[in-house]
């Protein structure tokens, strides 16, 4: 199978990580010939999520790609290889940043398994693997036909970038492999290409085209309506939408085109997450299973069950962890989740579970300040007591002490009457350990001071 491009390059927008080892993927057909399409993968590394090396005064990133797709029906494998992903970049710069990339291959019709792997390459076992069943049937044939939309995070329309990696047709579209907008990343942009408009087949001057937006619930939030006259056999539409004002949902964009002279249409549809925790949801029901945070829930995939489940361990109880380990469903653990998050929140009375919010702002902002040599932030100490206690009232840092290794104070006097946590850091590497804590439960050492002091 022939390869047509490999490309990386970085970009910065945030999203929500769905696994410990921040890597994610997407893809989009769209027309090649009358038996094959032209399949686009995306991916992206987050930048936190690889260890940063240092070779000749220079400060890289390396990651490693792996591809493989064979034909489900025939077994026959089209593609299998792997690729060095590396990046320099600025170290003055934040560390969650996204290294967005693409890849193209021609793809004959058939149906396909297909596993991308991304890893850390100094470090192979901090990985992620994805598995996607891709349906290949050709756009390019006698009728009205429309690609995959792609969604991406920007666009350039009539750019003059020719040689940029995300270059196509007078646009660039910088793809967002994570599906994610919302607070973070407020606009959403779709690309897509229509095919065979000159067909015999059809009847009707003009096309017309509709974009619908439904919530997970299947309720229509947003519609609008084109129409276009069919002078040239195919034609790229592009577009974008505010999601600003739109609650946390998974979301089903629909576009369609309608010959109606001809009683000819088509549609394709694309599924991505929106996270706004701080709009509330207009369309609630009563029952549980409609709630917004249900809905969440049931848009998951079973890994980003486990992951959240994962970075809610903090606060589980132990039969709490012992109940989710013998879960062996998809539906199972997502009404688990549901119940946990539903145990903990203090006001049932709002649309909005605060505490599970809250919890997720933590656990972006721990990952955001405390990510260090690869490990996300979450998992560190400070992450830990961040996420179980919140912001401190006041944190004394002592990061250039002649007698002393770095080290911080955090103070929270509302709690127990007052406490605090010392953090040192003990490798040199911005990994602060908890050697100190007056916290009933917590780790207490009061000869603390021995452990950071420089001999």
């Amino acid at each position: 199978m022939k390869k047509i491009f490999i490309t990386f390059i970085i970009f910065t927008f945030t999203g929500l990580s769905q696994s410990n080892f921040d890597f994610e993927f997407d893809y989009a057909q769209f027309g090649y010939d009358s038996s094959s399409n032209f399949l686009e993968l995306y991916y992206s590394f987050n930048q936190a999520s690889l260890k940063v090396t240092t070779e000749n005064a220079h400060t890289n990133l390396q990651g490693l790609l792996k591809i493989f797709i064979k034909n489900s029906e025939t077994e026959d494998t089209v593609v299998f290889n792997q690729w060095k992903v590396q990046h320099e970049i600025d170290t003055s710069l934040e560390s969650n940043q996204m290294l967005v990339g693409t890849l193209g291959f021609i793809i004959p019709k058939g149906n396909y398994h297909c596993q991308i792997t991304g890893s850390d390459l100094t470090d192979i076992s901090k990985s992620r693997v994805i598995n996607e069943e891709i349906k290949i049937i050709p756009f390019l044939y006698h009728n009205l036909n429309v690609s995959d939309i792609q969604l991406a995070s920007k666009m350039i329309q009539g750019s003059e970038n020719k040689n940029s990696i995300f270059y196509k047709n007078s646009y660039e579209v910088i793809p967002i492999p994570n599906l994610v907008f919302g607070k973070l990343q407020p606009v959403l942009f779709f690309y897509i290409e229509i095919y065979n408009l000159q067909s015999e087949l059809l009847k009707s001057s003009q096309i017309k085209m509709s974009q619908m937006l439904y919530n997970s619930r299947g309720k229509l939030v947003k519609e609008k309506h084109k129409y276009f006259l069919r002078n040239s056999d195919s034609r790229v539409e592009v577009g974008s939408q505010i999601l600003t004002t739109y609650p946390t949902d998974a979301y089903t964009l629909v576009i369609s085109l309608i010959d109606s002279a001809a009683n000819i249409g088509v549609s394709t549809a694309k599924k991505f997450f929106v996270y706004n925790p701080d709009i509330a949801v207009e369309d609630s029901f009563e029952i549980s299973t409609t709630s917004v945070l249900s809905s969440a829930f049931g848009s998951m995939s079973e890994e980003e069950l486990d992951d959240l489940f994962d970075k809610s361990r903090y606060i589980a109880s132990k039969n709490d962890m012992e109940k989710y380990v013998k879960l062996n469903t998809i539906d199972g653990k997502r009404e688990f989740m549901y119940e946990f998050w539903k145990a903990k929140d203090e006001n049932s009375s709002l649309p909005e579970n605060e505490y599970f919010r809250q919890y997720l702002q933590r656990v972006a902002l721990s990952n955001e300040r405390f990510t260090s040599m690869g490990k996300p932030g979450w998992k560190t100490d400070r992450g830990r007591i961040y996420l179980l206690y919140g912001e401190p009232t006041e944190i004394e840092r002592y990061p250039n002490q002649l007698e002393t290794r770095p080290y911080e104070i955090w103070q929270y006097t509302e709690i127990e009457g007052g406490i605090y946590f010392v953090f040192g850091d003990l490798t040199g590497f911005s990994d602060y350990t908890l050697i100190n804590s007056t916290k009933r439960g917590e780790l207490r050492d009061d000869n603390w001071l021995r452990r950071i002091t420089i001999r």
